[in-house]
């Protein structure tokens, strides 16, 4: 516990310090050099199909991620309508890209679930599946990713994973974030049924079918975003670009700053950006961002909007039972 080691809670907030002064000197030295008129050449030069091939896969990853919340109803054991879960689905992970997952992942779901009747244990219960399949799936694919070697690091890369040279080191950590995703998959097979108490909260792994599903969900979906952004850089091959989000997506996860603003634009052009100028790379990332964050946040505030305002008549909550 960290009141208890008062010197691991400061260590962390050094090396929290340290992770956003590197990120910013990333975005200062990019900035500097950037040519913005180029990066407007590139929005203007975007054509129509490619801007349909993206919106076709944002709109493909959001139906896929429904399907989390559709799974972890069983998981849970409410009734909520299946039209209804999808729409608090679509808005949950629209408002936890743009604003963060605390307030948007958890907090949307426990205000909508709630009005729906579910009591707050079952939507937690919901959250905690949703958190723990995204979470799986991005083990499993960038496992995968890099142990293969498909992710290859640029020359002088910063980052030696394990003692070892970018390259090798990357390997090495495909190969125990592919063990997390098994060690997962073990659990659920061994454990399912038993109920573990955690300083007084109590869980249960799903059943393997489920654990499967949530892989095949979760890593499908991350690809999905991965060729949005691979839609906007053709010159880039589709796994080292799907490799840049997911790395992107951890530091954005340890920054917490809403949408990623600015740490996946530094983490791109660290990876990326000895084979794509850097205006290109910003220019896409734009792009994407409008595609994948701004044009569902607008249907979402539409629909979180018409949720608030069409209150639902107590008599026809759907029933629940009780815990």
């Amino acid at each position: 516990m960290t009141h208890r080691r008062p010197w691991l809670a400061r260590a962390k907030r050094v090396v929290f310090v340290a992770f956003l002064c590197g990120v910013a000197y990333l975005l200062w030295r990019a900035g500097q050099s950037l040519d913005w008129h180029a990066v407007g050449d590139v929005l203007r030069n975007l054509d129509a199909a490619t801007l349909a091939t993206a919106f076709a896969l944002t709109a493909a990853s959001f139906l896929l991620y429904t399907g989390y919340d559709l799974a972890a109803r069983r998981y849970a054991g409410h009734d909520v309508p299946t039209a209804r879960v999808m729409l608090i689905s679509f808005i949950a992970y629209t408002f936890a890209l743009n604003i963060g997952a605390a307030v948007g992942g958890a907090g949307f779901r426990l205000r909508m679930y709630g009005r729906e009747g579910v009591p707050i244990g079952r939507v937690t219960r919901v959250i905690a599946f949703c958190i723990a399949t995204n979470w799986i799936g991005f083990f499993v694919l960038a496992g995968a990713l890099f142990s293969s070697g498909a992710l290859v690091p640029p020359p002088n890369f910063p980052l030696h994973v394990f003692g070892l040279a970018p390259g090798a080191g990357m390997r090495a950590l495909g190969v125990l974030m592919l063990g997390i995703g098994v060690a997962y998959l073990i659990a659920c097979f061994t454990t399912h049924g038993r109920v573990f108490h955690v300083r007084g909260h109590h869980f249960r792994f799903p059943t393997p079918r489920l654990a499967l599903l949530q892989i095949a969900m979760a890593t499908t979906n991350w690809t999905l975003m991965g060729l949005t952004v691979a839609c906007f850089l053709p010159q880039v091959g589709d796994a080292q670009v799907i490799g840049a989000l997911l790395l992107a997506a951890v530091a954005t996860a340890i920054a917490h700053i809403p949408a990623g603003i600015g740490v996946a634009e530094a983490v791109f052009i660290a990876l990326l950006g000895h084979r794509v100028p850097a205006p290109q790379l910003i220019g896409a990332l734009i792009a994407y961002r409008a595609c994948y964050f701004l044009a569902p946040l607008v249907v979402a505030t539409i629909a979180y909007a018409g949720l608030e305002l069409v209150r639902r008549p107590s008599s026809t909550l759907p029933s629940v039972a009780k815990q």
